[in-house]
């Protein structure tokens, strides 16, 4: 193993990207940060460093290990420490009013009804 590795080559061979052009891409675009600094794709990391990639939520990744090429979902594990907090708890939606749609408009009890189901 080398003492320092491409950030787009890092990404994908630890498996966050499933293309090194998409890891490209996702550099040129601004979607990744080396200890806090937006970076291009040629951008050297090393072990300890921090890298931050967004993809559909951000991913904080440490760096344990600078795989030389990709291989296979154990080996990638190894190199990677995740430091992603977990997501907030989804707060609890009240169940949907279902009606029968034959029946017309609503009356003024249906309408109360759906209001303090909605929490309203």
């Amino acid at each position: 193993m080398a003492d320092s590795a491409r950030v787009d080559v890092w990404l994908w061979a630890v498996r966050v990207y499933r293309t090194r052009s998409l890891a490209t891409a996702a550099c040129k675009a601004g979607h990744v940060a080396v200890n806090g600094t937006k970076v291009k794709p040629s951008h050297t990391v090393r072990i300890g460093d921090e890298v931050r990639a967004t993809l559909a939520h951000e991913k904080i990744l440490g760096v344990k290990a600078l795989p030389l090429k990709r291989g296979g979902a154990p080996e990638a594990a190894l190199a990677v420490e995740d430091r992603t907090p977990p997501p907030p708890p989804k707060e609890e939606t009240p169940a949907a009013v279902l009606r029968d749609l034959a029946k017309g408009r609503p009356t003024k009890r249906d309408r109360r009804d759906i209001t303090r189901l909605r929490g309203y």
